[in-house]
């Protein structure tokens, strides 16, 4: 995984970041017409670092996320958690959470993993493909990464998107059918002190 490479390595990719711009949020596929929710997590605060515990370098189990009202008419929740600042062409998915009830209001810590839920939520494939929670862990010496967890109000309940859908089924089940969003964004680093990450000029709320 990515903390295997050495420091000179991390720092000479520096500059090489996927984006914001191409989070599933800033998917023209979605629209831009919809309600904003607040998206909240007791362990760390919007644009705060995640603490070890949550990453690679700790125990590895998702965070806790809580949420305010969604818009009438919501019918289900989905949740999509990508790392804008990965040294890859598009961002790294780090979970998938797609069918959460309406009044959901909130995500337990160590909740996502790949075991059946019990509200009926479907956990799909993050970019190691593996269903579940992919911790973070950045290239040392690569600066800050903003993990942007991406909370989605529907106006349909889930449809049947088969065992551990990938990035690209849950954005065609959701297109046209977003009514409000959200972020969250979490920062991480190995190897340096937390810094500013490179503005890439994107927006990350659409």
């Amino acid at each position: 995984m990515l903390e295997h490479l050495p420091h000179w390595l991390g720092h000479a990719l520096r500059n090489v970041r996927a984006g914001a711009d191409k989070l599933i949020i800033a998917e023209p596929v979605l629209g831009r017409d919809f309600a904003t929710i607040e998206v909240t997590s007791p362990a760390f605060a919007n644009e705060g670092r995640i603490p070890p515990r949550f990453t690679a370098d700790g125990d590895g189990v998702s965070p806790p996320l809580t949420w305010g009202a969604v818009p009438a008419g919501t019918l289900s929740v989905a949740l999509v958690v990508e790392d804008a600042d990965s040294p890859t062409p598009a961002p790294l998915v780090h979970a998938i959470l797609w069918g959460l009830p309406a009044d959901a209001g909130r995500i337990e810590e160590g909740a996502i993993v790949a075991d059946a839920h019990p509200d009926g939520s479907g956990v799909g494939r993050n970019s190691y493909l593996s269903q579940g929670w992919l911790a973070p862990d950045p290239p040392t010496g690569h600066g800050d990464h903003r993990y942007v967890f991406q909370l989605f109000a529907l106006d349909c309940v889930a449809e049947d998107l088969g065992d551990g859908p990938g990035r690209g089924a849950v954005l065609n089940a959701i297109a046209g059918h977003v009514i409000g969003a959200g972020v969250l964004v979490g920062l991480y680093s190995r190897g340096e002190p937390a810094g500013v990450v490179p503005d890439d000029g994107a927006p990350v709320v659409a």
